[in-house]
């Protein structure tokens, strides 16, 4: 996963829309709406998470690899350089948290992480 934190995920950026998403990719495998109540287009190996009123909220996909500019951090060591790098990263539901990265993910579930939009950080918090 190529990561621009709160900028971009893989080339798509933030501002993009669900339409934007839909021209670039196709129908989805599945579109649904999940349980915290963001609208999903699932692809299989990346989902997309949108607000009802259309804003990207996150961005989830398989990455082994993470990479942030010239840095590439394997997902087994994403901890560690994630508690290393951002002093205020968080742990909730079982997540790690980096409002630094814009990121989260369980790293207990290889190798899925979620680029998250700057927006959302407080419902993060608040969980």
């Amino acid at each position: 996963m190529r990561l621009e934190p709160y900028v971009l995920v893989e080339g798509v950026p933030f501002s993009a829309s669900r339409a934007d998403i839909l021209h670039a990719r196709g129908e989805p495998w599945r579109a649904q709406r999940n349980d915290v109540g963001l609208n999903e287009l699932d692809y299989g190996t990346v989902v997309y998470r949108f607000q009802d009123g259309g804003r990207l909220e996150e961005v989830t996909m398989q990455a082994e690899v993470l990479r942030l500019g010239n840095v590439a951090v394997p997902f087994e060591m994403l901890a560690g350089f994630i508690r290393g790098q951002d002093p205020e990263a968080f742990e909730r539901a079982g997540f790690l948290v980096s409002p630094a990265l814009g990121l989260a993910f369980d790293p207990r579930e290889p190798y899925w992480v979620t680029a998250l939009a700057r927006h959302c950080l407080p419902e993060w918090e608040a969980l």
